[in-house]
């Protein structure tokens, strides 16, 4: 399996990052950080799309599972994004329950309850000027604002 990060602006996917691929494991630990550089004034208007992915070398990658971080998000994703925002240069981790993704319900980062999936473990930084994801499964959280 692997990771990928969806970058929402207003429900519309503005960038995308993936994590390595973990082959022969059902239960992968990434440890990678994804970094979106986002203006602090565009907080209150994105959001993260993560979707645990299978790869396939022949067919279609599936979802396995979504979850999504954010200040439109619900419930455990919205309020991970306001405690990020509160505590600025602190990581902030949390658990997150994967749920099915179907069709258009994915891109949207909505879905159904999943009860054969897991979650996802999602530590949030924010630094002032950007959002990165560090993940034991995946999730988002800044980078320091570059010098000028």
């Amino acid at each position: 399996p692997y990771v990928k990060v969806s970058l929402l602006c207003e429900g519309r996917r503005l960038k995308k990052k993936k994590t390595t691929i973990k082959k022969n494991t059902l239960n992968p630990s990434y440890n990678e950080a994804i970094i979106f550089d986002i203006p602090p004034e565009n907080m209150d208007q994105v959001s993260l799309l993560i979707s645990v992915m299978d790869y396939d070398r022949v067919g279609h990658n599936e979802i396995i599972g979504v979850c999504r971080v954010g200040i439109n998000a619900e419930g455990l994703g919205r309020d991970h994004w306001n405690e990020m925002l509160a505590y600025p240069r602190k990581p902030i981790a949390h658990w997150h329950p994967l749920v099915e993704a179907v069709g258009e319900a994915a891109l949207a980062g909505e879905g159904s309850g999943c009860e054969g999936y897991s979650g996802t473990s999602c530590t949030l930084l924010w630094q002032g000027r950007t959002a990165s994801f560090d993940s034991q499964g995946s999730c988002p959280s800044p980078k320091p604002p570059a010098t000028p």
